[in-house]
């Protein structure tokens, strides 16, 4: 593609090579998907490593020669590129995916060996492939569809520890002139359906509490003593009670719950995703976008007390349970934080003060969506697509997002990719969808004729 073509016309001619590129891709995603780069305690780093070297591989191939990589403490290695821009108008293009993945966890669920790549009807299954490595593969594939000289500079951040979390993620607010762009493209989310360009705009924060309840010395014969020797486990579980209504919302005071206004799951699409049999309600009132994504969500994830099989007859003397709040995308975390632990502090359940413990916050993230990045980025996924792009919202978090929020505050962050609501990531046989690697790759690479455009002189995207 030459430099100087114009966005108008550059479509036809990048379908094209984006077609041509295709098989290439998917090949390369195989041998990258065959890596268990698994960046987990107790896992060998070696994979890690050689998935390293292979994406430094497919960078050199795609045209990049300027290669480094950012080594922190306990962190795999983080690989960093730059592709300098043609004209000093020209605006830059940050790019981020991680080359890790998650662990494969029961084999015996999968349909074929996890680390052994297998195409299926219309894509390829392996751990991994959709969460992130097919991202990674489509940020070399718009430079390889621009022969490596794309019309914007470009600043390429592949993480090596995103799964399991390292330093990084609080990094780049300490040298955020490494990190300086005009917008990035951070390619850790996808498509709310097949066949649907997403924009990820707001992603929750997220809160960690810990309640504790120690009742008595040790545990005593229930038939001797229940009834009036006070059962932790009891108190534990009336306290639990009290954070949700009987419509399953969440009832603490002071945190943050509005309507959601962008595309949201469909009922149907949502109970097939999360498992929910047909007959199950579920929880909360209101719309699922507000449920999922533009209001709170509070899970026990975690209860320390005896198992159903090994329990004795006894009065339970200590229970504990770990709490995950996930918050509004623009709600402080700390503050969020606060309004759980006051809730539980102030309750006595049967006269029974609670231990609360905060844990770990994250902060949420909301885009703002009106700069020229947001409008090249609707352009060119509804010319990749063919369909009007949608905005939509990820109730999980992404702590590397606000880093770099933190580091280049001018910048616009968007956030799409090829994985979709379908892909099974984290799950067992999770796969990814050779149509949707060919749409965000083709809409990422229009992407830098469209933003190029809008900064030259006079240009508007």
């Amino acid at each position: 593609m030459p430099h100087g073509a114009h966005a108008s016309g550059a479509a036809p001619a990048l379908e094209t090579t984006v077609d041509g590129l295709m098989d290439d891709l998917c090949a390369d995603l195989e041998r990258l998907a065959a890596i268990p780069s698994i960046a987990f305690p107790g896992f060998s780093p070696e994979p890690v490593l050689q998935a390293r070297d292979l994406v430094v591989e497919l960078l050199r191939g795609a045209g990049v020669t300027d290669i480094g990589e950012l080594n922190l403490p306990y962190t795999a290695p983080v690989v960093t590129a730059t592709v300098p821009p043609p004209t000093p108008d020209a605006p830059t293009v940050l790019l981020y995916a991680h080359y890790d993945v998650q662990p494969a966890a029961d084999e015996h669920l999968w349909d074929s060996p996890p680390f052994e790549p297998t195409r299926i009807e219309g894509g390829i299954r392996a751990r991994g492939i959709a969460d992130d490595k097919v991202n990674l593969m489509v940020h070399l594939g718009a430079l390889r569809a621009w022969r490596g000289r794309p019309p914007v500079g470009i600043k390429i951040v592949f993480e090596g520890q995103e799964e399991y979390g390292s330093a990084f993620d609080g990094y780049p607010p300490t040298d955020p002139t490494a990190f300086a762009c005009d917008a990035m493209i951070i390619a850790d989310t996808g498509n709310i359906r097949p066949g649907t360009p997403t924009l990820t705009t707001a992603l929750r924060g997220s809160v960690d509490v810990f309640v504790d309840v120690r009742t008595l010395d040790s545990a005593v014969h229930s038939g001797q003593y229940g009834g009036a020797a006070p059962d932790a486990l009891l108190v534990l579980v009336k306290a639990l009670a009290t954070l949700h209504d009987l419509h399953g919302d969440v009832a603490v005071e002071g945190l943050r719950r509005e309507p959601w206004h962008g595309t949201a799951l469909a009922e149907d699409d949502f109970r097939a995703l999360a498992g929910v049999p047909d007959g199950t309600p579920l929880l909360g009132s209101g719309g699922l976008g507000e449920r999922l994504w533009s209001g709170p969500a509070l899970t026990v994830v975690g209860l320390d007390a005896p198992s159903a099989d090994r329990g004795a007859a006894a009065v339970v003397p200590h229970a504990r349970a770990k709490l995950n709040l996930r918050v509004h995308p623009r709600q402080d975390p700390q503050e969020a934080q606060d309004a759980l632990v006051r809730h539980l502090r102030r309750l006595r359940p049967f006269g029974i003060p609670l231990t609360v413990t905060p844990g770990d916050t994250g902060p949420g993230y909301e885009a703002g969506t009106d700069g020229p990045a947001y409008r090249a980025a609707r352009t060119a996924l509804r010319r990749a697509w063919g369909a009007e792009p949608v905005d939509a919202a990820a109730g999980g978090s992404v702590p590397l997002v606000n880093g770099l929020a933190t580091a280049v505050p001018q910048a616009e962050i968007l956030l799409f990719g090829a994985a979709d609501s379908l892909c099974r990531m984290h799950a067992p046989n999770e796969r990814m969808l050779r149509s949707e690697f060919r749409g965000a790759l083709l809409a990422e690479a229009l992407f830098f004729a469209e933003y190029a455009a809008a900064h030259r002189p006079g240009g508007a995207a």
